[in-house]
């Protein structure tokens, strides 16, 4: 803790001050939300978008894309990354959102997208955090925009209609904007990796990888957290007043959450060990089937059913729960490896015992800005 930055040391609490910064502006500026609404293009807020590039931008610069290879030949990681995220995950939060929310249709449509919607942004804070495997994460949530893309409208489709008219329950009507999530994924994903493939290639040549690893990338790391806050804070400030006027809703919807980020973590993690993957390479499948796409989810819940629609607050609720959640399952996480994982070199350890691993920065406990 004592070589800890100051941000890192008490990220918990920039995360919930922060938080609580933005109820308070949605709350005593009502109109707040009505004004970064106005800030779109494309059905992208540009606001929040800047704090989540500013966010990716210095973790993916980390990432060694010449060593992505030996993660798109590991099968085991591959299949049982498409099998959370695709197969468990969205019907894990169907039966959650019918189970708790079987008299509030709009906010268990709204669950419903939020489960659909599979992470592509906040993952490499969690994962870095976690000092889970960079070039894993990249490698995943790569082939979840593929599958985002491809398939996001037919699980709609699915998840709404199909499926519950089968087992007898309501029906949702709702079209999906094929543009909406494309633009998502080129936005939010393509730009912050172009940039971060970018640097890592021209400043290794210019410069070599020693110092890129121990200069340059310090003086960025820091950018990350505060891209976090900054969207943090925004992402709060959108519906701030109808989170405060409507709190039983919010911890009805709270709950499904909760589980659902807690579990698919768990399980996911204890899947990968079970398969045989390392810790670092475990702990990017567990962050990337937990975690979700909450961008794309509100886009798309604003988009069909309207800003101020009960969808809309689901989506807006979901990163309520999910930042201050896997916040906390990085520490689980940390925790699990020493317990977990005995003997595996990928495991993090405390800094002060890391001088002899100083060639793997990011196998030490120092946190995203380190």
């Amino acid at each position: 803790m004592q070589k800890m930055s100051f941000l890192d040391r008490w990220l918990a609490v920039w995360i919930l001050a922060a938080m609580g910064l933005g109820l308070a502006l949605g709350h005593f500026l009502p109109g707040l939300n009505h004004v970064l609404d106005a800030m779109t293009i494309g059905g992208i807020s540009i606001p929040i978008a800047v704090g989540l590039l500013v966010m990716m931008y210095p973790v993916l610069a980390k990432v060694r894309y010449n060593e992505t290879q030996r993660i798109t030949g590991d099968r085991k990681l591959i299949v049982l990354s498409l099998i959370l995220n695709w197969v468990l995950g969205p019907l894990f939060m169907f039966v959650l959102a019918w189970v708790f929310l079987p008299d509030l249709p709009e906010y268990r449509t709204g669950l419903i997208i939020v489960g659909l919607a599979r992470c592509i942004a906040m993952v490499f804070i969690w994962n870095d955090m976690a000092c889970g495997d960079r070039e894993a994460a990249a490698v995943l949530v790569a082939i979840n925009s593929v599958f985002q893309v491809v398939a996001y409208g037919a699980l709609g489709w699915f998840y709404l209609q199909a499926l519950p008219s089968w087992l007898g329950l309501e029906t949702t009507s709702a079209e999906f904007s094929l543009g909406a999530i494309v633009t998502s994924v080129l936005v939010f994903l393509g730009i912050p990796l172009l940039a971060g493939f970018l640097t890592r290639t021209l400043g290794e040549k210019a410069k070599g990888r020693d110092w890129y690893e121990t200069t340059f990338l310090p003086k960025i790391g820091p950018w990350a957290l505060y891209g976090l806050l900054f969207t943090v804070v925004l992402l709060f400030s959108f519906q701030g007043e109808a989170i405060i006027a409507q709190p039983l809703d919010v911890a009805r919807m709270a709950v499904p959450l909760l589980l659902y980020f807690v579990l698919m973590f768990v399980v996911s993690f204890f899947a990968s060990k079970l398969v045989g993957l390392n810790y670092a390479k475990s702990t990017s499948v567990a962050f990337t089937a937990s975690g979700n796409n909450f961008e794309l989810a509100i886009a798309v819940a604003i988009g069909t059913f309207g800003i101020t629609s009960g969808q809309a607050l689901a989506g807006v609720v979901g990163p309520l729960i999910e930042v201050p959640v896997l916040v906390g399952l990085v520490y689980v996480a940390l925790w699990l490896g020493r317990r977990w994982f005995p003997g595996d070199p990928t495991v993090p350890v405390p800094q002060h015992h890391a001088s002899a691993a100083s060639d793997q920065p990011n196998r030490t406990t120092t946190g995203v800005s380190s």
